[in-house]
């Protein structure tokens, strides 16, 4: 009786992931019954154009780069319409961020990039970047900034960049003599 009970507690705690899995299945499913729905009611196939779009916001990509100059002059003259997003973790931010820059640690970025935009201005403090917008990811060397930049695209973010070198380039031009004139 007891082994009984304990096995019927165990399939209960497996039984949300399982439905988690089971809806993902379903989304991918009602994405291309869409689809071929769309192709079905019009001979012009506009559910082809979501498909190809789909492909090409999922292929492999490097995010463009840009340089210190160009962040230079982001952090001097910031924007509503644009971006400087600093993905470090917040124990690394405490050596400081770029002036102007707003933080999104990559590690809950592709969670934050779903949320609703009051729950995502509720959590991070400033509102959730539009698709159109421009963003410059940047973290400590510019590896992680990438990889954030692919993140956002995958996600339907279509004007997105990296810092080339991140912060330690950002420190390292401030803090050099030419840089205080």
């Amino acid at each position: 009786m007891l082994r009984f009970a304990a096995q019927r507690v165990a399939s209960r705690a497996v039984r949300p992931q399982a439905t988690v899995f089971r809806a993902r299945q379903c989304l991918v499913a009602n994405f291309g019954t869409t689809i071929r729905r769309q192709n079905a009611q019009d001979p012009s196939k506009p559910g082809d154009a979501v498909l190809e779009e789909h492909k090409k916001l999922q292929s492999d990509w490097t995010a463009p780069l840009v340089h210190y100059d160009t962040v230079k002059a982001w952090s001097e003259r910031p924007s509503f319409d644009a971006y400087l997003i600093d993905v470090r973790e917040p124990d690394e931010t405490i050596q400081g961020i770029i002036p102007s820059a707003v933080t999104l640690p990559l590690s809950g970025m592709s969670k934050s990039l779903h949320l609703a935009a009051t729950d995502f201005k509720a959590q991070h403090g400033y509102e959730k970047p539009l698709p159109h917008q421009e963003i410059i990811f940047y973290c400590r060397s510019g590896k992680r900034s990438q990889t954030a930049a692919d993140i956002a695209r995958r996600n339907g973010y279509k004007n997105v960049k990296s810092y080339d070198g991140s912060w330690l380039d950002w420190v390292k031009r401030e803090q050099s003599p030419s840089s205080s004139s």
